[in-house]
């Protein structure tokens, strides 16, 4: 089957012929019709992110239907629109008993990280892994749930929002999209910031009260002035550079949470003073757990969350998705589909 590969930090991913892994006891195989591109794929080609695991096929937001089953599985499973969690936790840790396989220090796989993802024609998966999909999401809808939507419902639960709150969400691609319209559904009062004119205006559409273009004017200030000198009481930080976090920290107000979900090559510096007096918080929010998704998926469908696709490639263009992504071009995700062949 064709897969795209990461071979190493800093080389350009390939289109690989690759072995179809048939699915062993309590797996199903999925094959893959929908493949979001996650800007987590340009830190591993950046060299960013470098788990130490190559040759792997990358693709961690998977949609598909299951083609086959292994021992212990329902026969019946055959045929079902799935959509893929892509962490298998170790089950006996602390992490996992509670169900944060995404802090598991012992995972069984992390889909399109360490262990083969979506971006190929077939991926093989743990049954429990295949959450089943409603008709009424496309599959080039779902795909972006997969992480985009879960990511945000992660982060917007360890907020921990308020009806009335300010909410700041710096950098409106597809989380921030996503966390835009969470906020606004936990009643927040919902500020976008970013540099793409058509972004802006997508974010406003999505029910963000105001926009902050980040290329003109000091950030920081126009968030005060908004608030009313106040500060943000969430900030969502979806870019992380030094720029982006050091205008995320000074528009943070009293008990205010900063909660990061994007990184860069910076460090994020902050005087404990500022944490002490105003008693703020600094989180990191990763990943999502296995109900955020089943979560996830009741948002997109009663239409409190919808997702933003902005193109659809087949599976051999995704370096043109990929570039698309790193130029700032999409206004939401582009999604790679495999059976368009």
């Amino acid at each position: 089957m064709r897969a795209v590969r990461y071979v190493g930090p800093r080389r350009p991913f390939e289109m690989q012929e690759v072995p179809r892994r048939e699915p062993g006891p309590g797996e199903v195989l999925v094959r893959v019709t929908a493949a979001g591109i996650c800007h987590t794929e340009l830190h591993f080609a950046s060299g960013l992110l470098d788990l130490g695991v190559a040759p792997v096929t990358m693709g961690h937001e998977v949609v598909g239907r299951i083609e086959a089953v292994g021992a212990g599985v329902a026969g019946d499973r055959v045929g079902q629109r799935v959509i893929v969690y892509y962490y298998a936790g170790c089950g006996a840790c602390r992490h996992c008993r509670v169900g944060d396989e995404q802090l598991c220090p012992s995972l069984k796989a992390e889909y399109g990280f360490v262990s083969d993802g979506g971006y190929a024609d077939y991926v093989t998966v743990p049954s429990r892994n295949a959450v089943l999909l409603p008709d009424s999401i496309s599959d080039e809808a779902a795909a972006p749930v997969g992480c985009g939507v879960t990511t945000a419902v992660h982060a917007a639960k360890l907020a921990r929002l308020t009806a009335g709150e300010w909410a700041v969400v710096y950098g409106v691609g597809g989380v921030g999209f996503g966390l835009i319209q969470l906020a606004r559904a936990n009643g927040a009062r919902v500020i976008a910031v970013g540099r793409s004119e058509a972004k802006l205006a997508r974010a406003l559409q999505l029910g963000a009260e105001v926009t902050v273009d980040a290329s003109t004017g000091n950030v920081a200030a126009h968030i005060r002035e908004l608030t009313g000198g106040a500060g943000a009481d969430v900030v969502f930080e979806c870019v992380g550079t030094a720029e982006t976090m050091a205008a995320s920290s000074a528009a943070l107000g009293r008990r205010g949470r900063l909660v990061f979900v994007g990184y860069s090559h910076d460090s994020f510096t902050v005087h404990p003073i500022q944490l002490v007096v105003f008693e703020q918080q600094v989180m990191g929010s990763v990943g999502a757990t296995l109900q955020d998704l089943y979560e996830s998926i009741s948002l997109v469908e009663r239409g409190v969350v919808r997702t933003v696709v902005d193109r659809t490639l087949p599976l051999e263009q995704f370096q043109r998705g990929l570039d698309a992504l790193a130029n700032g071009e999409l206004v939401g995700r582009a999604v790679l589909l495999p059976a368009a062949r």
